[in-house]
């Protein structure tokens, strides 16, 4: 008997099913013919939450761009060895030979003193006046390129050894200063953290805000509907798929928004790449980016509709 009561409900349970998401369809397309029909409303709806997006976005990809130069920077790290005035070039050079027998060293070039007041004569434009020197007061140097796979306590390691030489009179890593560009970055990573809570609060504003105007225009409608039987979940349905619509297609728009701006700077990129010979390529949004930006609006449009519709749904009782 209880096997046959079983079977009895199964067809219940699915015929009610089918109904319940029957009706997510519906409320999913009613939502979208609703924005549909009030063009001007969704326009701006849809700008506004498509600006606000784009700035966190575009900050994003910035600070991707920034890491990844930096990165191919951290890559090409030197080390000068400025010598002792008193050490003449066969010692230097043997010290150079020496130099690039360690075993963190990739390679070395050797500068002769001559070879640096020459450079330093055509570059410096102070020809004349470096004629006027009774003696060289460049030092020979040794251009040290640590190992590309040794991390950054190999190479200050490699750098105390190389001061500690005494022929070494100062040796100098010519990336120190990627140490604090690495500390403003965490800063600004901090920062977009900050101005992505704050826009994402914008959001829920901006959308909860329309769905508010859209439940006050619906007023009487959502009267008929309850006096008829209608339940809360059933009349917040369409307003919530609404939100979700203004949170996917302000995504798109922002998304669309970040592409094209990274697009117009793409141009003055390549020179500046041409000017420094490097080969870093203009990073944008990933499929993975574009996923989570899409999701990320998404849920923003469900969250602000939610509220809006929480808050202003049960104060429309019919009397």
């Amino acid at each position: 008997m209880a096997t046959s009561n079983r079977r009895r409900r199964r067809p219940g349970s699915g015929i009610h099913l089918s109904a319940y998401l029957a009706h997510h369809l519906q409320s999913l397309i009613f939502s979208l013919g609703k924005i549909y029909q009030a063009p001007a409303t969704t326009l701006m709806t849809v700008a506004v939450i498509g600006i606000t997006l784009s700035l966190p976005g575009g900050f994003y990809l910035f600070l991707k761009n920034i890491e990844a130069m930096s990165g191919d920077l951290r890559s090409s790290s030197q080390i000068s060895l400025f010598l002792d005035l008193g050490v003449d070039e066969n010692r230097a050079r043997s010290l150079d030979e020496q130099i690039a027998a360690m075993p963190d060293v990739e390679s070395t070039r050797f500068i002769s003193r001559e070879v640096s007041l020459q450079e330093f004569r055509q570059d410096s434009g102070f020809g004349k006046s470096i004629d006027t020197l009774s003696s060289n007061p460049l030092p020979h140097t040794i251009v040290v390129e640590p190992q590309l796979e040794i991390d950054r306590f190999r190479v200050r390691n490699l750098l105390g050894e190389l001061q500690a030489l005494p022929e070494v009179d100062i040796a100098k890593l010519d990336t120190e200063w990627l140490e604090r560009l690495y500390t403003i970055l965490e800063i600004a990573q901090r920062g977009v953290a900050i101005i992505t809570a704050l826009f994402a609060i914008a959001v829920l504003l901006v959308i909860g805000n329309t769905i508010r105007l859209d439940i006050q225009n619906r007023y009487q409608e959502i009267i008929v509907t309850k006096l008829i039987g209608a339940t809360d979940a059933f009349i917040r349905r369409p307003f919530l798929y609404g939100g979700v619509w203004y949170g996917l297609f302000g995504g798109l728009l922002s998304w669309l928004i970040v592409e094209l701006g990274y697009l117009a700077i793409s141009g003055p990129l390549q020179r500046l790449n041409l000017l420094y010979q490097s080969e870093h390529q203009l990073i944008t949004f990933s499929l993975h980016d574009f996923f989570i930006l899409l999701t990320s609006s998404t849920l923003l449009g469900l969250a602000g509709s939610w509220i809006a519709v929480a808050r202003h749904l049960k104060q429309i009782e019919p009397s």
